[in-house]
Parts: C-alpha cells; structure tokens; sequence
C-alpha cells in the first residue's frame, strides 16, 4: 500500500552570518532585520522537520522514518543505513563568512564520537566536538553567485600570494613551505597558523600583514580576489588568523547552477550568497578560525587531508529529454534539470527548471522536493511495486516542500518553476 506525499515543515536556523533577506523572500517571511541563515529539510536530530499529509495532524519527520522505516525509505536504503535519513537538505543564505572548518572522516567521527561519550561530554556542550558518529561531505549548488574557499592551493601559488607581507606568522608559513613544497610543507604552515590563535601578541601581528594585503590591494594587485578576501575576512575576524589562511586556499566563486562539493578532511570557508547544500546528516563540524565557537586544533588536524589541488567538484549531466506525449514523430522534450552527483553513497541532487511537460524523477527511497519558484505539482501515479492506484497530487509553490516516502511510488513533477529533489542514488 502506498503511502501519502508528506508535506514539510522545514527547521530555520538563525546564525549570526545569515542573510537579513533571501530566505525571507523565499519562505514569504517579513524582512525584520534578523538573519536566517540556513533551511533544514530532513530528520537530523538537531532540527528534525515535521511532516504531515495534507490537512492531517503533524508529527517529527524523524519519528515517522523510526516507526515505519521500510515503506518510509525503502529496503535497500534501510538496509544501508539503518531506521534515519541518511542525508540532510539545506538552503543556505550567508551574508558574512562562516567559520573556517573540516568535517571528519567516517572512522574519526566514531572515534571522537565515542571518545567524548567515554569522557562524559554532554551531547549539547560548546565544549564537544563530535556531535553524533557520521562523516558529513557536502555538495552545494548555487542558487545566487556563491563565494567559497576550498582545498589547499599549490605550495609555490601560495609562496607567490605570501611575498612581500609582513608579519612574524607570515614569515613562518613562508619558510616551513620553502622548506618543503609539497603536502608536509602545507600541514606544517597550516599547524603554524592554528597555533597562533593563542599567541599573545596574534593581533598585531596580523594587523601589520593585512596592512600590506590593503596596501597591495590599492596599489593594484595582481590577485585582486585573493587580496580582496583577506581584508574583508580581518574586517569580519579581527586579529583571527583564518584571514591568512584564506591565502592558502582555493577561492573559487559559483554562478547559479554551479557546484561544489566538500569530501571529509578538505579545510573550507563559504563567504557569502545562497545556495542549495546536500549532506550526510550529520552536525560534525571542526573549526579552524573565523569563529568566536571552540576551536579543537589536534581533533582538526588529524582529519585534515593536505594534498593540493582545485576545489572538488561534483558530476552534473543533464537529464535525458522526455517523449512529448500525442505528438508522434516530434522531437522529445528537454528536462530542463540537471543531476549532481558526488562520489557519495548518501546523496544526489537533482536542480533546475520544469517545463510544461511532465518530469520522471527518481523512482525509490526516501525523496525531498522543494520548489524554489513557480508552481509545481508533484504526482506519484504508481505505489513502490509499480501497481496503479489512485494517484498521489501536492501542489508546491515558492519555499514550500514535501517528503515522498518510497512507498508512495513513482515520481514526476509538473508546472514551471525552479526545483530541487534531493535522493539516495
């Protein structure tokens, strides 16, 4: 028997960094002055949606998955991943930068997990690092021009950014990566930088850098974006190393529909614009800098991968046209939507725009749907085992979205409008 599209509602979150407008537009919400910072849609226990089918009473979308995990996810996904959604969707709007951070690898997450379970560190401390046993890759799309900092740059790109400032850090970071060019040179001035949070005179020191990063930017730099960060970075952070750190990493800007994804172990900064985040749900975040929260430098440096290399990027392909139903012989129909696919068991994305024609979706497991514009319509004509039944309908308008269980079958949108479905490939 199939089970009925659950519509969401969603979890805000209201981080210091958040925009004052785009989710507020998006949800329909009156623009107060308060940043919202991020959406969640999901059954992360941190902020679990709640899910109800239409005109029915609402329960948290995490109890529902618990009590009835088969038909809500389907076996394969059961099977996987136990009785949770093993991802979590997000819209994010940043107006500043969040903290510089990594995210564990699988087996450090249970190791931190269970080490500070051992230790009696509440769950909800500020002093914990390791929130629940999951790794936590993310995948972001571009819903607005996105700014990022991801992965390390190359040795002799960030010896050339580093030339000529000043500054007893500086100096430091240079000789380690004179010394060695390559992965241990990069780890070794990135210790350096991390460890100096805590040194006394830390302020002055970077003042006098970026000082020469202003000057240099005015005088007309020939890495104006590189130079650019710093500066906004030590105006957002002051005297927060995270500012010369940003000289070691990739900066890379998204237009809307560009990608990126974040693997565990890689150091990452999200600077500004709105985006569509996917993850493994999990709250595992380290920080490095740029952040007034805990900063565990040994637990950080032990996931830290030091290769380098451009921001990683996900696979996107287009998805395959459609026949244009009645009109035989006619050419078949673009999709308009495009699939994101990173080298992750427990998420994909599928992003962008709907036509006039109906659009087949992923057809099992636990989905999300979330129109982020227009007017849609979501059908599951067909239940899990592909038997017709009475056909499935929500209609989605601007910020609404729903959750379709894996029993309720088959997937396909209508209308126009913007979208994006989230799913367990």
């Amino acid at each position: 028997m199939s089970l009925p599209i659950l519509r969401l509602t969603p979890t805000l979150q209201s981080y210091d960094w958040g925009s004052r407008s785009a989710l507020h537009t998006l949800l329909g919400l009156e623009q107060d002055g308060e940043p919202l910072a991020e959406l969640w849609m999901g059954a992360h226990p941190k902020g679990p949606s709640s899910a109800s089918a239409d005109g029915g009473p609402s329960a948290s979308l995490a109890d529902l998955i618990r009590n009835d995990p088969v038909r809500m996810l389907g076996q394969r996904v059961l099977d996987d991943y136990g009785p949770r959604l093993p991802y979590l969707l997000k819209v994010l709007a940043a107006e500043r930068a969040l903290s510089l951070q990594v995210h564990p690898q699988p087996h450090r997450a249970r190791a931190g997990f269970n080490r500070e379970n051992r230790e009696g560190v509440p769950r909800d401390s500020p002093d914990r690092s390791f929130h629940d046993d999951q790794h936590k890759p993310e995948m972001v799309v571009a819903v607005s021009r996105f700014e990022g900092l991801s992965g390390f740059r190359r040795p002799v790109r960030i010896l050339e950014l580093l030339e000529g400032l000043s500054g007893d850090l500086v100096a430091a970071m240079r000789a380690a990566l004179e010394a060695q060019r390559s992965a241990a040179g990069l780890r070794e001035a990135f210790t350096l930088a991390l460890h100096a949070r805590t040194a006394p005179d830390v302020a002055a020191d970077l003042a006098s850098t970026v000082a020469d990063v202003r000057a240099r930017l005015a005088a007309g730099t020939t890495s104006p974006r590189a130079d650019a960060t710093v500066v906004a970075l030590a105006e957002q952070h002051p005297g927060d190393p995270g500012a010369v750190v940003s000289l070691m990493l990739n900066r890379v800007t998204l237009e809307p529909g560009e990608s990126m994804f974040v693997p565990a172990g890689h150091v990452h900064a999200y600077l500004s614009g709105c985006a569509v985040e996917i993850m493994a749900s999990s709250d595992n975040v380290l920080r490095a800098g740029l952040t007034s929260k805990r900063v565990d430098v040994e637990s950080l440096l032990a996931c830290v991968t030091y290769a380098p290399g451009p921001a990683a990027r996900p696979r996107i392909r287009p998805l395959g046209a459609v026949p244009a139903p009645g009109r035989r012989g006619m050419p078949a129909v673009e999709t308009g939507l495009r699939e994101y696919r990173a080298s992750i068991a427990e998420f994909a994305l599928v992003m962008g725009e709907v036509g006039a024609e109906a659009v087949p979706l992923p057809a099992e497991g636990p989905r999300i749907v979330l129109a982020l514009d227009g007017d849609l319509e979501v059908e599951c004509p067909d239940d899990a085992e592909g038997a017709p039944g009475e056909s499935l309908r929500t209609r989605l308008r601007v910020g609404e979205s729903v959750f379709v269980p894996h029993a309720a079958g088959t997937l396909s949108l209508h209308g126009s409008g913007r979208t994006v479905v989230a799913y367990v490939p």
